[in-house]
């Protein structure tokens, strides 16, 4: 099925943006008895792959040894709209604003001493930004006890909704009854449609188009 244009992130530099700052994916992969095995991972996306590492036993290793067909998919629930935000009486009208990212690829388990290394290490850095730890060098037998999974890309697909469908009035309303309820997220999510709180409300400040 085809992504709705609208709905579609056009802009590779926002996938990766969004794969950077987004902590968890899930593996797909196939079982011994044709059924999809779904695994939550940490990953770094470097190199236009996806690397992941892993314990050197299990079923998720052995299924991408068997095949490497493999699917990956990472997402973020942004923001919770109650059905009230459109009527008060009809629950079906509730709805959620995301992001998301989908890919099919190859999967294969690395075994070059190097690009196990730079893997590790972008795992590394992209965790524990703050440093505080001794690099991975190819001579360490830390490799050894460790695998890493790597996805490339056939195709990489990204979908997002953050009030880009909305006529620029219809998205202020919304924006402002996001500001109101309150939820946790609420202040993240309006700075993602583009929006600024001030002194004097709400502001946009960019188009929310990816």
């Amino acid at each position: 099925m085809q992504l709705l244009g609208r709905l579609e992130i056009k802009s590779k530099e926002k996938i990766k943006e969004f794969l950077d700052k987004e902590h968890v994916g899930r593996i797909a992969s196939i079982d011994e008895n044709g059924y999809p095995q779904i695994i939550p991972m940490n990953f770094v996306f470097l190199g236009d792959v996806i690397y992941m590492h892993s314990h050197t036993k299990g079923e998720k290793l052995e299924n991408v040894t068997r095949n490497e067909k493999v699917g990956f998919e990472v997402d973020r629930e942004l923001e919770f709209l109650p059905s009230y935000f459109e009527d008060p009486k009809d629950a079906s009208l509730a709805d959620t604003l995301y992001i998301s990212v989908v890919i099919k690829g190859k999967g294969e388990i690395v075994k070059d001493k190097k690009e196990k290394t730079n893997a590790l290490n972008g795992l590394l850095k992209k965790y524990q930004p703050e440093g505080k730890y001794e690099p991975i060098s190819p001579e360490m037998e830390v490799l050894e006890e460790v695998a890493i999974i790597k996805i490339t890309p056939d195709s990489m697909r990204g979908k997002y909704k953050i009030g880009q469908n909305l006529q620029a009035g219809e998205r202020m309303k919304l924006a402002e009854k996001i500001l109101e309820r309150n939820s946790s997220t609420a202040k993240e999510t309006l700075k993602i449609m583009g929006f600024e709180i001030t002194d004097a409300g709400l502001e946009m400040r960019d188009e929310p188009i990816w």
